[in-house]
């Protein structure tokens, strides 16, 4: 018997054992139970997301013989046949292979006739883009009064090119991409039924690159299967896919950190020994620079994948935000432009030297690997010069520190020299008292996402550092007394506004203008604008 492929052996028979794409199901559901049927119906989407898979189980429900139902029996002539390919009432077309206008006519001269075996004519157009101009305008008329027998299941990846006068005649349900993590499970649930032993980070790596497509991933399942002989593990499927091991991801990641070319140039000679897919590299880059970003400004991070949050964490804490966004810019233009380098290796050594040079500088010395010395790191042309290693100051004392009052905390927190998430999170907070070394903040409870112990610590030795002692920093959430800098910043604009609105309502040539014309300030189209950036 040969041997049936795993995306065809288990593609869905029904809507229960459809996977993902509720939202569509639900309709069609509904649809079929009520007995209000459209008479066509478009399901747009990437490749593998079950567009085709969907419209034949819906031509198997318009059709089992045990009457219009949203549960097909499945055993019926007309639920096999439909199974198998063969039912003469599902019409079904390539039109990637059928532009022509003549095509199109020779398909809808049957229209009119009643169906041969089954309850409904069932028109499945695939690709229904790529039909010609001529062609669009020849199915127009019949799309929009077809014989109350026939109906049209339209298939497209490309909506945007399908007329408008087609796309009103239809019921339109888009298909969404699948996460890897609802492919990994069906991947490991389709192992699990025939039997093959399977690595669950293995099957992380093929959901990761069947790249939203469940066919896809059955397709790279099959060929894992084969390459692997049988036990599917993760580092022959890597080699398989020529991706890298997530360690190196994580080790280039600590070396940008560091400003550490050196050790980042020995790196990728070490992964060119792999094969690898420098372009899944930088994917693969990006995908934990976007993670460390959200969690820098959210203080969590939805993951889909084996990436664990602790280890997003460590990423976040050990970049500033400025930085992530460099590095995840560059890491996306570098892959987008990797096949005009000399070579792949190349191309992406110079994606993460770029990283490097375009740095901000902030003065301080930096550890760049030279033989092991420290010198300082280089300043772009229009900064002030660097200081150097004999010129670099001394850490504040607690004599040189501010001596501690209570602080008016609007004006506080941009001396502490605090930036990013820890920024937002002192800037939601409202200072309260102080209690021998522990300073209490209250924080806006509309802000309690941005409260973490990373970024508490952090505000207490910014705290410390400015005043020179050891401070220790309490967050209570919903407990400010006062204005956050956040809330008087928002009410001082409030202010600002109203008072120049105000001033528009007074002005004399605005009041004439009004009693001519009958004209009226449109409030919401008033802009203040900053006296510096006035010039």
């Amino acid at each position: 018997m040969s041997y049936l492929v795993l995306a065809r052996k288990w593609r869905p028979k029904d809507f229960s054992d459809t996977v993902g794409q509720e939202h569509v199901l639900q309709a069609l559901i509904n649809a079929l139970d009520s007995g209000r049927l459209h008479h066509a119906y478009l399901f747009t989407g990437t490749r593998g997301v079950g567009k085709t898979t969907i419209a034949r189980i819906l031509a198997k429900a318009l059709n089992c013989e045990k009457g219009v139902t949203s549960q097909p029996c499945g055993e019926c002539s007309a639920c096999r046949e439909i199974d198998e390919g063969r039912f003469v009432d599902l019409i079904e077309v390539d039109a990637a292979s059928k532009t022509k206008v003549d095509d199109t006519r020779d398909l809808l001269d049957n229209v009119q006739y009643a169906p041969a075996r089954g309850r409904y004519k069932v028109y499945l157009i695939d690709e229904v883009h790529m039909l010609s101009k001529s062609s669009f305008n020849a199915l127009l008329k019949t799309l929009e009064e077809p014989p109350p027998h026939v109906k049209f299941l339209l298939a497209t990846t490309d909506p945007q090119k399908l007329p408008a006068t087609v796309l009103s005649r239809c019921l339109q349900f888009n298909l969404k991409r699948m996460t890897p993590r609802l492919i990994s499970d069906r991947l490991a649930y389709i192992c699990e039924a025939e039997a093959i032993e399977a690595e669950p980070a293995a099957l992380t790596l093929l959901a990761r690159a069947a790249d939203g497509s469940m066919r896809d991933g059955l397709s790279l399942l099959d060929q894992a299967i084969a390459y692997c002989g049988g036990k599917i593990e993760e580092s022959q499927v890597a080699l398989m896919l020529g991706t890298i091991d997530r360690e190196y991801v994580s080790r280039l990641l600590r070396l940008l950190a560091d400003n550490d070319a050196k050790g980042i140039i020995d790196a990728i000679r070490e992964i060119d020994e792999q094969f690898p897919d420098y372009s899944n590299m930088l994917d693969d880059l990006a995908r934990d620079l976007q993670r460390a970003a959200v969690y820098q400004l959210v203080g969590t991070c939805d993951s889909d994948d084996d990436i664990s949050e602790q280890e997003t964490a460590a990423l976040a804490e050990a970049l500033t935000p400025e930085d992530v966004q460099l590095f995840y810019q560059i890491a996306v233009m570098g892959r987008h432009d990797l096949h005009l380098a000399p070579d792949p290796r190349s191309g992406a050594e110079m994606t993460f030297l770029r990283m490097l040079a375009f740095r901000p500088t902030s003065g301080e010395v930096v550890p760049k690997s030279t033989g092991g010395s420290v010198v300082p790191k280089p300043p772009a042309k229009s900064r002030k010069p660097v200081a150097t290693v004999a010129e670099t100051k001394p850490t504040p004392t607690k004599v040189a520190a501010e001596a501690w009052q209570d602080p008016d905390w609007s004006q506080l927190v941009p001396k502490l020299g605090v930036s990013g998430a820890v920024r937002l999170l002192a800037s939601n907070c409202a200072f309260l008292r102080r209690d021998g070394n522990t300073i209490y903040l209250g924080l806006d409870p509309r802000s309690e996402s941005l409260l973490t112990k990373q970024r508490n610590d952090a505000l207490a030795g910014l705290l410390s550092k400015h005043f020179g002692e050891q401070l220790l920093v309490d967050v209570a959430m919903g407990a400010e007394t006062s204005e956050t800098p956040v809330q008087q910043e928002s009410r001082m604009a409030d202010e600002r506004m109203e008072a120049a609105r105000q001033e528009l309502e007074a002005d004399p040539n605005v009041q004439a203008m009004k009693n001519i014309f009958g004209a009226e300030i449109k409030t919401e189209t008033i802009e203040l604008i900053n006296p510096s950036q006035s010039d």
